[in-house]
């Protein structure tokens, strides 16, 4: 039996009681492994959930499309539009990490909206930069305090990264919000990571809440020589005569060439 895309309400209903695994994917080889492997949720770059053959690659996959926030539409209609587009080509949630207002204006209309707090890149200076968010009680506090400001918004849902575990423990304790949990413990609903970081494939820094099942990096660099290789045995084929051989050309009748031969002007062999 095919396994069921679940719902919003699907999802509040598991809350407390069940652990979605949720990966960032942004190739279709990647989202077609998802839905193999049994992946719940994905966060999917827009232009790929556009595609009309993104429900037969992933029917059962909870697709929230999300881009970083300075490659969002800038103002609150346009991130409303960009909602209902995003929900007509058959999104079950959108990631989005403007203002309040906006997240409230997008809930107002029905769109299940995951917010985000603790490390925020596109806001990290606000938080000292790319570092845990929550390692103080004042810290701890402010988390807290946006989580329940998102669920004034009507916001489904809000991506909790790189807080201690035990602080989204707690505040778990005291929201129905669905938490996505990146780097932030088992107390959210939810676990996130990326699959450039899964694969081995991310060449900069890896995060510490990342964990490495497969080096890609290393097979794609073998890959990389054996395309040099290969180019390389090519060009010395060609300079040396080795290719084309025979099998390789098409041929024609050598009666058929005598007629074209024949067929051609005169000029002494001499090309003009």
């Amino acid at each position: 039996m095919a396994k069921k895309r679940p719902t919003v309400a699907d999802v509040r209903a598991n809350k407390g009681k069940y652990q979605y695994a949720m990966m960032r994917v942004e190739s279709w080889d990647e989202l077609a492994a998802a839905e193999a492997a049994g992946i719940d949720m994905c966060s999917v770059p827009p232009e790929l959930l556009a595609q009309k053959k993104f429900r037969d690659v992933a029917p059962s996959i909870f697709a929230v499309p999300g881009v970083a926030l300075y490659d969002n539409p800038g103002t609150t209609d346009d991130f409303l539009r960009w909602g209902y587009k995003m929900l007509s080509h058959g999104a079950d949630a959108v990631y989005c990490a403007a203002s309040l207002h906006t997240v409230t204006r997008m809930a107002d209309e029905g769109i299940p909206v995951i917010g985000h707090t603790g490390l925020i890149p596109s806001k990290a200076t606000w938080t000292g930069g790319f570092k845990a968010v929550g390692k103080t009680a004042e810290s701890a506090r402010q988390v807290y305090d946006l989580v329940k400001r998102y669920e004034d918004t009507g916001a489904f849902g809000v991506e909790i990264e790189v807080v201690p575990a035990e602080v989204t423990a707690e505040i778990a304790k005291h929201t129905q919000l669905f938490l996505v949990s990146m780097g932030a413990g088992v107390g959210g609903d939810c676990q996130y990571l990326f699959a450039d970081d899964v694969l081995g494939q991310n060449t900069g820094h890896t995060p510490r809440h990342a964990k490495i099942y497969r080096n890609f990096a290393k097979e794609f660099e073998r890959l990389q020589q054996e395309r040099i290789a290969a180019f390389s045995e090519f060009v010395a084929d060609v300079k040396s005569g080795a290719y084309p051989e025979s099998k390789h050309l098409v041929g024609i009748p050598p009666s058929e060439l005598e007629k074209f031969i024949n067929s051609l002007p005169k000029n002494n062999g001499e090309i003009k």
